[in-house]
């Protein structure tokens, strides 16, 4: 099953995208994943739409915010770690030399988060379930299935992520993965000179099925792809693609969707 109840403290449970242009984007994934819907109004004239797959929520959308939009923030992917204490961990957050970017805060009665930032320079949400768990379904096709961090200081980014969230990590100077509690979590690239200017970021993977099919559906759409299809050893076909309001994500073609065990 892919179905998931609970997460555990310290692995990824959700993603969601603030776009400077929600109407193509929202239509854009729908079309994409073939997503279903339910906007939340959250004030301002503004809505968080949660996307439905399969009828338990996957991932969401935002509008950019008008302070967002002031500083010329471009459209991004967010990534989310559940954690069972957001303020517990502030703490340990800024002695290990991070950043806490806002929060804490409680979100209706969905659950309380907090966003840091790590001594690279990338941005994750803490989120503490209450009504909301994050993902209901993960894997599968059209669901989130993996989660990376682009940082040009791995050890560094290993040594917080160790301290913060317990995470552990193996693998090579190629690719870094994280494990969870014996859970395989996400991974990590150090980023050299071939990567330019690119930003330091986390950024979700969602599983899109056949990777040149969904490669063409992408570009279709009036998004585009920048990058692949690329192999991943054991794992997949990938490829960095963009929405039509600019935000990175993945798509990748596993070769086996591993199910969901708690």
């Amino acid at each position: 099953m892919y179905t998931v109840s609970k997460y555990p403290h310290g692995t990824f449970n959700w993603a969601d995208t603030s776009s400077t242009s929600s109407e193509a984007a929202r239509q854009f994934y729908m079309d994409l994943f073939g997503w279903g819907k339910i906007d939340i109004p959250i004030g301002e004239g503004m809505t968080y739409t949660m996307f439905q797959h399969q009828g338990q929520h996957v991932a969401a959308l935002s509008d950019a915010t008008p302070e967002a939009l002031e500083q010329n923030i471009p459209s991004h992917w967010s990534c989310y770690v559940a954690v069972d204490d957001v303020d517990a961990l502030l703490p340990l957050v800024t002695a290990n030399g991070g950043q806490i970017i806002f929060g804490p805060m409680d979100v209706f009665d969905s659950g309380r988060m907090a966003f840091l930032m790590d001594p690279t320079g990338a941005a994750l949400g803490l989120w503490q379930a209450r009504g909301h768990i994050g993902a209901g379904i993960v894997n599968t096709v059209g669901a989130l299935c993996w989660n990376e961090l682009l940082t040009r200081d791995a050890a560094a980014a290993k040594a917080f992520y160790s301290a913060v969230l317990g995470w552990e990590f193996y693998g090579d100077e190629h690719y870094i993965h994280i494990s969870n509690r014996g859970r395989n979590n996400g991974g990590m690239i150090e980023m050299g000179e071939s990567f330019g200017d690119t930003p330091v970021c986390w950024m979700p993977y969602f599983n899109i099925g056949e990777i040149n099919a969904g490669i063409a559906r992408v570009k279709e759409l009036g998004g585009a792809v920048h990058m692949g299809p690329n192999e991943a050893p054991d794992t997949g076909y990938w490829a960095l693609a963009t929405d039509p309001a600019g935000a990175h994500f993945y798509i990748m073609e596993l070769f086996k969707a591993e199910p969901w065990e708690e």
